[in-house]
């Protein structure tokens, strides 16, 4: 072989090994590795860097994939076992200020199981034990020397270390979890073997692990109060319901699971002098507190226009899309205006009812047939307050139902609208001969699970034959 291949044969090799020539004549690592006595290796520093940035990265995707707290923190104990910890622990204070331990993960799923250590912890004011510490801001702790337990009147210490022997801890940190100046629970990580011991060059990874629990926790917190604050204002803008009279009638109403802001869905029901009861749904564009104060608006108005003088549904409804486009002449929404009634007790049940732009009311008999009332549609209120209305009339089978919904029930991003109403129709052919409030539940169970928009439904059961008197009061 001559000198210049083998020259060429000793840089190509070099080349493979991630090392080139520098202008000057020396070699330099092109993979950012320095060299070793025997290879090249990656620098130890920022090997440990990247493993602590990983984890870190790893740990928020946990704690960001759920706003459940109780499934994020267990994500994120499996996430920093084994590579921080053997296992882990987190307890998180309650609204009345109670410590509570949510989870204990370990690497060995047969040292412990779900719900074992878990559950209230004794008070810890004034205790000895490291979580006591660590609630009052103290720490990361680090633990090199764990006494084994032993009788005392300490209950959270005593509690402390029957779980740090129960599950061998050899080391361990106590980190508090901080958010907002304030400490919302403890985050307890442990070794158990000795040659890999926990030590204080892991506090400063430890206290920011910890900072990053404490604002995902303080997160799911905020939403779950922002969530239910919205719920209990869009229920407290919903009515009551007439009770009495030959007619049941029950209404349902879902919040978004995903969302945290109150919407336009609403529901009515109210019997006229007449005796004829009045039923309505409707949904407001939108999904913020204006569309809520507009739906709450939009129903009262309904609510006068209807009880000032009984007209057909369809002059009810352009009434209201007149004084709607005055009040709200850029806002859309739909409505069902309907009105069940008969002429005498031997005479059947009568629905006059207009639509403006809303799913069809469903009509489901007695034995299970189900069809959509597909008469009386118009464009939804809010575009053209000059048209006309149309009305429509059905007859009422005895004992059948009738059921107005938003159309959250039925539409899914994933299907086509024509599978959803059919869902709909076999749900409610199954529970037709169920008691009305649990044809409601049902329908809801069955239909509007996970969805991402509210839904409410409003349901009318006719009695019986020759039941009750001839008007929907006794």
């Amino acid at each position: 072989m001559r000198p210049e291949q083998d020259d060429a044969g000793a840089l190509s090799r070099r080349a493979a090994a991630g090392v080139e020539q520098a202008a000057d004549g020396t070699e330099q690592v092109t993979n950012g590795t320095q060299q070793a006595a025997d290879g090249f290796e990656v620098d130890e520093e920022v090997q440990h860097a990247l493993d602590r940035l990983t984890l870190l990265i790893n740990a928020a995707e946990a704690l960001s994939s759920t706003l459940d707290v109780d499934q994020g923190l267990r994500r994120l104990c499996r996430t920093i076992i084994p590579g921080l910890a053997d296992w882990c622990a987190v307890d998180l204070l309650d609204d009345r200020g109670r410590l509570r331990r949510l989870v204990v993960e370990h690497r060995d799923a047969d040292v412990t199981s779900p719900g074992l250590d878990e559950g209230l912890l004794p008070a810890a004011e004034g205790s000895a034990a490291s979580v006591a510490r660590a609630l009052l801001g103290v720490g990361p702790v680090l633990l090199t020397d764990i006494p084994p337990p032993k009788d005392t009147d300490d209950p959270p210490y005593a509690r402390e270390k029957e779980l740090f022997e129960r599950l061998a801890a050899d080391t361990a940190v106590v980190a508090p979890l901080r958010a907002r100046r304030q400490v919302l629970g403890v985050l307890t990580l442990a070794r158990t073997r000795r040659e890999a011991p926990l030590t204080e060059d892991t506090l400063s990874l430890v206290e920011d692990l910890a900072h990053r629990v404490a604002l995902a926790v303080d997160n799911a917190r905020l939403h779950a109060e922002a969530r239910h604050t919205a719920e209990r204002l869009q229920r407290s803008l919903l009515p009551d319901l007439p009770t009495d009279g030959p007619l049941d009638v029950v209404a349902r109403y879902r919040p978004a699971s995903a969302s945290a802001r109150v919407g336009g869905d609403w529901y009515d029901a109210f019997v006229m002098p007449d005796g004829a009861m009045t039923l309505i749904i409707g949904d407001v564009a939108g999904h913020d507190l204006r569309a809520a104060v507009m739906m709450s608006q939009t129903r009262n108005m309904l609510r006068g226009i209807a009880s000032d003088r009984k007209e057909p549904p369809g002059k009810i409804l352009a009434r209201l899309d007149a004084a709607h486009h005055i009040l709200y002449p850029d806002q859309t929404l739909t409505c069902i205006y309907a009105l069940v009634e008969r002429l005498g007790r031997d005479e059947p049940w009568l629905l006059h009812y207009a639509v403006a732009g809303h799913p069809a009311p469903l009509l489901v008999t007695h034995d299970g047939e189900t069809r959509f009332l597909t008469g009386g549609r118009g464009v939804m209120l809010g575009v053209d307050p000059e048209g006309h209305r149309p009305a429509a009339t059905d007859t009422l089978p005895p004992s059948s139902t009738v059921l107005l919904y938003t159309d959250g029930l039925v539409e899914r991003r994933e299907e086509d609208l024509g599978r959803g109403l059919a869902r709909l129709r076999q749900h409610a052919a199954a529970l037709a001969r169920e008691p009305l409030p649990t044809f409601c539940d049902g329908i809801l169970e069955g239909m509007a699970g996970g969805g991402s928009d509210d839904v409410a439904l409003i349901a009318v059961r006719t009695a019986p034959p020759h039941a009750g008197p001839a008007v929907a009061t006794p």
